[in-house]
């Protein structure tokens, strides 16, 4: 299921973006939506902050958020492809 057909029978990327977005919003203090896109550092990094001061649920929700917002190319371009790990 990682790659889909487009019409012209070439393989087309799996966009992660819902996925990513819900677990962003709902489980964000974890940095699951973080070891989802493959940011294993930046996740554990999450993880840590919320222990620490609870910041990895406010950054969390926020980047649910934005995730949900962008285009599926917007989202797939600067998450997937350029690896923008934070906002």
């Amino acid at each position: 299921m990682e790659n889909t057909q487009s019409e012209f029978g070439t393989p087309k990327p799996e966009n992660k973006k819902v996925v990513a977005g819900i677990f962003g919003i709902l489980l964000g203090a974890l940095g699951i939506h973080k070891f989802y896109l493959g940011y294993t550092k930046e996740g554990i990094i999450q993880i840590l902050l919320n222990l620490l001061c609870g910041l990895g649920s406010l950054i969390g929700l926020i980047e649910g958020i934005l995730y949900l917002t962008k285009t599926d190319e917007e989202f797939y371009q600067t998450y997937q492809v350029g690896r923008k790990p934070w906002f």
